[in-house]
C-alpha cells in the first residue's frame, strides 16, 4: 500500500512543477498510455501462463 501512495505522490509532484500546460498534458497522456500498455502485457502474460502456453 505504501508503494502505491509513493507512486501517487511522485506522479502529483512531477506535474506540479511543469510550467507549460501543453507539455504537462502530453506527458500525462503518455504516462497513462504507458500504464495501459504495461497492463495489457501483464494480462497477456498471465493469460498465456494460466492456459498452459509453452514458452
Amino acid at each position: 500500500m505504501t508503494t502505491l501512495l509513493l507512486v501517487k505522490q511522485l506522479y502529483l509532484t512531477m506535474f506540479q512543477s511543469l510550467g507549460n500546460d501543453l507539455v504537462g498534458t502530453f506527458l500525462k497522456v503518455l504516462c497513462w498510455f504507458c500504464f495501459l500498455t504495461i497492463g495489457f502485457v501483464l494480462y497477456a502474460f498471465i493469460y498465456r501462463a494460466a492456459t498452459g502456453f509453452s514458452f
